[in-house]
């Protein structure tokens, strides 16, 4: 089952969040940027609240948590009921699919990227952001899975298991980019990017298909 019932509970929590980190937020919003083309017809997969696909010009996208999907609504976002392994969309869709922080909640992690390649079109980009189960905040939110809200369930990945599920799943053509440097109670400014990963805490990768 999709894990909704955090989002659905804590709604409050979860943007107050972003609130509160904001340059880190701000530095994970940069990194994907430079990932997303431009005037393309492009979606995202776990939308949420919207805070990503707003900054980032996406307009629609999908999200299994009821409340989440009421707020991005609010917000004038075309959001659907729907999870990563069974998208409600048709085969050969979308120029690109954005996936930020979404990875470690879903059931099934090779089905979700095989129906992200489906509903792509030829050529088209997956960009995919995760948390870096082998960072720093990774360490951290395993660390206190327990005591988190939303992470209690979450099953975290380290950068190279994503990319060879990503090659698995039939994806090709492998940029990656990494920020969120330190701890977040230490980021005073927006951080810039770098390629590569094994640094940065938050991955940021753009895959063709």
């Amino acid at each position: 089952m999709p894990q909704t019932n955090p989002f659905d509970k804590h709604s409050v929590e979860y943007e107050k969040w972003f609130l509160l980190n904001k340059n880190a937020y701000l530095s994970e919003i940069k990194t994907i940027q430079n990932f997303i083309p431009r005037h393309k017809k492009g979606m995202e997969v776990g939308i949420g609240s919207g805070l990503f696909a707003l900054p980032l010009g996406i307009e629609e996208g999908v999200d299994p948590s009821e409340k989440m999907r009421s707020i991005a609504k609010n917000r004038g976002l075309n959001v659907v009921d729907g999870i990563a392994e069974k998208l409600p969309y048709i085969s050969n869709t979308y120029d690109f699919v954005l996936m930020v922080s979404t990875i470690c909640f879903v059931d099934d992690i090779n089905m979700s990227f095989k129906e992200i390649n489906r509903v792509l079109k030829k050529g088209g980009l997956f960009i995919v952001a995760f948390v870096d189960k082998e960072s720093e905040v990774g360490k951290y939110y395993i660390e206190n899975k327990e005591k988190s809200l939303f992470y209690k369930d979450a099953n975290f990945y380290p950068s190279n298991e994503v990319l060879r599920l990503l090659k698995e799943s039939g994806f090709k053509n492998q940029k990656i980019s990494q920020t969120i440097f330190g701890k977040l109670s230490d980021i005073t400014e927006v951080q810039g990017f770098k390629e590569g990963h094994g640094e940065g805490s938050f991955v940021v990768v753009c895959v063709e298909k």
